[in-house]
């Protein structure tokens, strides 16, 4: 288990480093991109672009640039926007990042214990009525766009019932959990329930046939040849092994959402997370905060995955020996 993880270490750190050096070349070195121009401004003359990229070392060989970015990233922590003359970089992603991972952290409670539950029951039950009525509304879940159902949402609880029914909802916005852990909760819950929606339909689906799968296995009718319970057999033969599909699509949808992903669901409900970072940035064209929100996401993205093969090792200790 050992060897296991030190590979999985190994392995992440280079994928991250691969990213950083990937996100620094299209950002910085594509031919026809020019950060100083970008700085400077439209009308900048010769010698001021002269001037700037001196100034912030753009004049430099690519090797020297790119450790001179990820120096002023992860150590001294003083790289700059371009746009906002004089705004650091990291204080935008650390103030963004606890919306987007309150956001995603309590929609993937949500949405894993809601799918396994529904999942469970339509294999379970399998070509009866409960099965389908599951499925149907699994399939109404995924059929409902994120921005629409939030707005939706919004009409009722900010508009027509906010005085009776919904009174007790505070505006649109983000409460940090050190102000107010239950205005925290307030603010999230209903963006939690909008965003986990499409991925518990998705989720029941891949879990319910997995299961059904897996009833039709040997070691299944082999459990059950020796009487074990159909309780045990389920929880400890069959859903164990239907988990492992289940685990690998949540490590790549949580890694993907935490990165920027639920921007819809920011937007729609005003959280100022990753996304709206990320796409405010890409608007300006504020390079050095998009090499920093790239990498963010590319980490969670990567630890993501790291932490579904450990899952994976535990669920089925064959993964161990590869």
């Amino acid at each position: 288990m050992i060897r296991f993880l030190a590979r999985r270490f190994v392995s992440t750190l280079f994928v991250l480093f691969s990213i950083s050096v990937l996100a620094f070349l299209i950002f910085f070195a594509t031919p026809g991109v020019d950060p100083a121009a970008r700085i400077a401004g439209r009308n900048a003359d010769q010698a001021t672009l002269l001037a700037v990229r001196h100034d912030f070392g753009l004049d430099k060989p690519l090797p020297v640039r790119y450790g001179l970015m990820m120096k002023k990233l992860f150590v001294t922590r003083d790289l700059t926007s371009y746009v906002n003359r004089g705004a650091k970089v990291i204080p935008q992603v650390t103030q963004a990042a606890p919306v987007t991972l309150s956001l995603v952290f309590g929609a993937a409670i949500i949405w894993v214990l809601a799918s396994i539950g529904m999942g469970m029951l339509a294999g379970v039950f399998r070509g009866k009525p409960i099965d389908t009525v599951v499925m149907v509304v699994g399939l109404i879940g995924i059929s409902m766009p994120v921005f629409w159902l939030g707005e939706v949402v919004n009409l009722f609880t900010q508009s027509r019932l906010h005085g009776s029914v919904f009174s007790w909802v505070p505006p649109l916005g983000y409460v940090p959990f050190s102000h107010s852990p239950f205005g925290w909760f307030k603010s999230l819950i209903f963006p939690w329930l909008t965003l986990s929606i499409l991925y518990i339909g998705i989720y029941a689906r891949v879990l319910r046939s997995a299961i059904v799968e897996a009833q039709e296995e040997d070691y299944v009718r082999t459990a059950r040849a020796k009487g074990l319970t159909e309780r045990r057999v389920l929880f400890r033969h069959a859903l164990r092994t239907s988990l492992i599909g289940f685990v690998s699509l949540f490590g790549l949808d949580f890694g993907a959402l935490v990165g920027g992903g639920a921007l819809l669901t920011e937007v729609v409900f005003n959280l100022h997370g990753v996304g709206k970072l990320t796409y405010d940035s890409l608007q300006n064209l504020d390079l050095p905060v998009i090499l920093a929100t790239v990498i963010y996401a590319a980490f969670f993205v990567v630890v993501a995955n790291a932490v579904v093969d450990l899952v994976y090792a535990w669920l089925d200790p064959r993964v161990r020996r590869v």
